[in-house]
């Protein structure tokens, strides 16, 4: 029997910490072992309980949430999820978080109550699980710099991944060049953080970033990010395709899909098809790499042992990538 996941909440309100402990406690293997009011007492705590993973408030009085995630990505990084408000500021601060590294931010209840805690449980727990033993890389010290010019050679790129592929897309896409392949990403970001994180990557980035919409042209230079929330989004036919939002079902609980996208790229695309799979954890995006699969494109998906990079694989050929060389790597594929 696999030994339980060991948590250490942190927020600043009494209330806050007892709801979430509580709630934290009814996930099977999932066991609360401490609680901090904040970032002292969560540093002595850290060294004492040796958790596997960190629950984080954002708004904190004195050394703020995210002052304190930046100070242990920095120092002694460890899985972190966050809670921040549902406000414009809330969603800024999750971005930014994301971006620092954090595994996830989930929005506080709008009312500190047992019932509203119950709805993100799920969700919750298959995070604190997937996260107990991921790699967490630092925050990059250095900006990406973008690449020169591409020869693009017409093939197009579908990326998937959690929240926790937030750090790598600002360092995959600061290196990609203003004329980059066309790209289409599904990230698995909590509601109200799509425009924040188009608008924090706009600011960087040499590519145009837009939010997918119905019926738009999927053209070079161009990385479509797919809203979250109510539709899936998939590619309709390859060159000259156009994205399509489907009201379907989750799949695997997520909505946008994956998988229906790398499928739906798959079989818009066949052999001129790349994707890139970062830190899914296996019930979204497995799929839609076999289907990438057996449609002859290329698949790069990370390595089992996460600090060895990715493995690119195409019919029975495979290859490491180092995770340093992701973006050169892409770019090659996509380049004459």
């Amino acid at each position: 029997m696999a030994a339980p996941v060991k948590v250490l909440v942190v927020d600043d309100s009494l209330t806050m910490r007892a709801l979430l402990s509580g709630a934290l406690e009814r996930i099977p293997g999932v066991v609360v072992v401490g609680s901090a009011d904040g970032a002292d007492e969560a540093r002595s705590m850290r060294e004492q309980l040796h958790p596997d993973v960190m629950t984080l408030d954002v708004e904190m009085p004195g050394m703020s949430g995210l002052e304190y995630l930046a100070e242990m990505m920095d120092k002694k990084p460890m899985p972190v999820i966050m809670f921040s408000t549902r406000t414009e500021a809330g969603a800024e601060a999750s971005v930014e978080a994301l971006r620092l590294g954090a595994i996830d931010c989930f929005p506080k209840p709008k009312v500190a109550v047992a019932a509203e805690f119950d709805k993100i449980l799920a969700k919750l727990g298959k995070r604190i699980k997937a996260a107990k033993g991921a790699v967490v890389k630092g925050a990059a010290t250095a900006k990406a710099v973008a690449a020169p010019p591409m020869d693009w050679n017409g093939r197009i790129l579908a990326i998937g991944g959690e929240a926790a592929a937030t750090q790598s897309l600002f360092d995959l896409f600061g290196s990609f060049p203003a004329n980059c392949p066309p790209t289409v990403v599904v990230q698995h970001l909590g509601p109200g953080l799509a425009g924040t994180m188009i608008d924090k990557l706009a600011a960087e980035i040499a590519p145009r970033i837009v939010l997918a919409e119905d019926g738009m042209a999927v053209e070079q230079g161009t990385i479509y990010l797919a809203p979250p929330g109510d539709h899936h989004v998939a590619l309709d036919t390859w060159p000259g395709g156009r994205l399509r939002l489907l009201p379907r079902d989750p799949v695997a609980g997520e909505r946008p899909s994956i998988s229906i996208l790398f499928a739906s790229v798959a079989k818009a695309a066949g052999a001129e098809a790349v994707g890139l799979l970062l830190g899914a954890d296996g019930e979204d995006g497995d799929a839609g790499i076999r289907a990438l699969q057996a449609g002859g494109g290329y698949c790069l998906v990370q390595a089992e042992d996460r600090a060895q990079g990715f493995v690119l694989s195409r019919r029975m050929a495979t290859q490491p990538v180092p995770g340093d060389q992701l973006a050169r790597s892409l770019l090659k594929l996509c380049s004459k």
